[in-house]
């Protein structure tokens, strides 16, 4: 029989705890492994994940190069992703059958498009480990106690156990916050990271589908991104507007989301690039009305709007378009300035940055420096990465070190 002297308890039934309870249970089979999880169901982001098809990781095998997509936390995952990175999880996975695939972008899915297919392997290889699994299963409070921890659950019950891991996500509850600062630790306040942005301007909002390659900024700060956006019904999204929102999170957060956003809808050219561009086009297409010939592969309803915003009616054509209003169109398709005034969750998807301080956790082990026996996995800590499947293999990293150092 097992001793509860040996117990390690995970809380937490997301990507994190579940990687560190099926290592650990894996590594230690004498261990009796216990995995709570506070909420109804299991694994519930990476259910929603990638529009429901689960973005596993991302195809950046260096460990150098794949710490810095991490706005928070990329020099702690250094040595972190020497041990246990991209290709390891996706061997781990393949190994037991969920076959992953390569998009352009680099993500990474299930030869399924389902994440099903990962959810199911995760319950699988737990069953099979042994772990057993508690759900409706709250930690209210944690106390150190004689060889361990004492755990007072939402049900009332007392569990004790020799190592505790917390992953229990985003610190945003405030019940998890606290008892994790009563075992001695500083939490780094919560605020959204991977977020949307609010845009009221008409033309733009009359767009929605509508999707660029642009350079987009925030004056006034460092926050530059170049790659896809987005125009939807509340404003701008789209892996260039996620990438902002992550290294800003902080920032935006203590603008209140309140901010100009700068687009360059043609990235690298400037405003006298395009200007050169524009009055080339009276001697190349002199008769042809300018809203029908865009520059560059700027949508045909993109530019329209850009136009008609710019001043420029239907009618005119390139060799009657006068100077201010090819400056004025030249402006716009490089320096597009749109009063963000709020932001919204990527879809179902909700990234914290903030967390348990970095210092105060052990990266060759997760353990804790302040609490021996205590350890940590995920995005309880304050570490987050771009969109991409970055934060997943976040999770994946730490639960695997997590769960070998609590097997030994």
């Amino acid at each position: 029989m097992v001793s509860s002297s040996s117990r390690v308890v995970i809380v937490g039934g997301g990507a994190a705890g579940f990687f560190a309870a099926i290592t650990c249970a894996q590594a230690a089979p004498e261990r009796e492994v216990v995995l709570l999880e506070s909420g109804r169901y299991l694994l519930t982001k990476v259910r929603v994940s990638g529009g429901g098809r689960c973005n596993v990781t991302h195809a950046c095998f260096d460990p150098r190069e794949l710490s810095m997509r991490y706005p928070r936390g990329g020099r702690a995952l250094i040595g972190a992703f020497h041990r246990f990175q991209a290709r390891d999880t996706v061997e781990w996975f393949e190994s037991r059958g969920v076959r992953l695939k390569t998009e352009a972008d680099g993500r990474m899915f299930p030869v399924s498009n389902f994440s099903a297919s990962i959810v199911d392997c995760l319950l699988h290889e737990a069953e099979a480990a042994g772990v057993q699994v508690r759900i409706s299963a709250g930690v209210k409070a944690a106390r150190p106690a004689p060889g361990g921890f004492s755990l007072e659950l939402s049900d009332g019950s007392e569990l004790t156990c020799e190592k505790l891991c917390v992953a229990t996500g985003g610190c945003r509850a405030p019940s998890a916050a606290r008892w994790i600062e009563a075992l001695g630790h500083t939490l780094e306040p919560p605020v959204p990271s991977l977020f949307t942005f609010h845009v009221e301007t008409p033309w733009l909002r009359a767009l929605p589908g509508v999707a660029a390659e642009v350079e987009a900024s925030v004056p006034g700060t460092k926050l530059r991104e170049r790659g896809p956006l987005l125009v939807t019904h509340w404003g701008v999204s789209g892996p260039a507007i996620l990438r902002l929102s992550a290294w800003g999170a902080r920032e935006l957060h203590d603008r209140d989301y309140q901010f100009a956003l700068r687009v360059n809808w043609l990235p690298g050219r400037t405003t006298d690039d395009v200007l050169a561009e524009l009055r080339a086009r009276r001697d190349s297409q002199p008769g042809k009305a300018v809203v029908n010939s865009p520059l560059g592969a700027l949508p045909a309803r993109l530019w329209e709007s850009l136009v008609a915003e710019a001043g420029i009616g239907p009618d005119v054509r390139w060799t009657t378009l006068s100077r201010p209003g090819a400056l004025e169109l030249a402006t716009l398709l490089t320096r597009t300035e749109l009063p963000v005034n709020g932001k919204s969750l990527n879809k179902d998807e909700f990234v914290t940055c903030g967390g348990v301080r970095l210092p105060e956790v052990d990266f060759k082990t997760m353990e804790s420096r302040v609490q021996p026996g205590l350890y940590f996995a995920g995005e309880v800590l304050d570490i987050d990465g771009v969109t991409g499947g970055f934060n997943f293999q976040a999770a994946w990293t730490t639960g695997w070190i997590a769960g070998h150092a609590m097997a030994e």
